[in-house]
């Protein structure tokens, strides 16, 4: 949605909050990147460092070949993960 021009700087700014707030509220946004994430051919238990529960994960970069998935429930502490290679991941947590 293109901003109307020639508006009042109080008006300009409610539209922008209206617009923006979305955005800022969705749960990916509140995340941490963690990186270099040394996985072994197993599980790996990873603090992810939210300091609240965890709402979900996605690699963001990985050096080789494997197959990656949670095999704990999410909670808001840890992430456990388990791959049937020893890799080291980026990971964006949220």
């Amino acid at each position: 949605m293109a901003l109307p021009k020639q508006l009042p700087l109080d008006r300009m700014q409610s539209i922008w909050k209206a617009q923006l707030d979305p955005l800022l509220a969705n749960p990916i946004m509140q995340g941490n990147q963690l990186k270099n994430i040394s996985l072994i051919n197993g599980v790996t238990v990873i603090n992810h460092l939210l300091s609240r529960m965890q709402q979900g994960w996605f690699l963001t970069d990985i050096n080789g070949a494997a197959t990656i998935y949670r095999s704990q429930p999410l909670n808001d502490k840890t992430l456990t993960l388990t791959s049937n290679a020893a890799v080291t991941v980026n990971l964006w947590v949220y």
